[in-house]
Formats: C-alpha cells, structure tokens, sequence
C-alpha cells in the first residue's frame, strides 16, 4: 500500500507500507492491504506506520481526516509531530 501524510504545510511522509493504525473519532482502526474503500475523520493521537514487519514509525496528529482507496492512503492532518 501507499501511504500519503499530508499537513497544510508540507508532506510529512510517503512510501509503502503493511499497516496503518489511526486515531478515528469513534475509535482507532488498522488499514491493511485491500482495505474497502473509507473516508473517516480523526482525532488528536497516534498514527502508527509499519514499514515492514520490524520497522514502525509513530507520528502524532492533531486531528485530520483519512481516505483509502484502491491501496492508497491518504492523511489530510492538521499537524504532525514525528
């Protein structure tokens, strides 16, 4: 999958990925390969990137919105601390 975390700013991140872990508003979810399409708003916490099975990175947001679709990621975030 490839995963886009974008801030008014600037791009904070792109490359692939095996799992996105994100902070939705009624609760966080896991994005994996294939997921069905979805667009869901987020709140202030942690989104978790696994690069591959032993190499994750973290980044916190203050809230934003994610959209999947065809195996792509795409993260609308208000701001990003690494």
């Amino acid at each position: 999958m490839n995963l886009e975390i974008l801030t008014p700013e600037k791009k904070v991140f792109e490359g692939t990925v095996v799992l996105v872990k994100v902070p939705g508003t009624k609760g966080s979810f896991a994005i994996l390969n294939m997921h069905a399409p979805i667009i869901s708003t987020l709140e202030k916490g942690e989104v978790k990137v696994k690069k591959t099975k032993n190499q994750e990175q973290i980044f916190t947001i203050s809230g934003g919105v994610v959209e999947v679709r065809d195996n792509k990621i795409i993260i609308l975030a208000e701001s990003v601390i690494e």
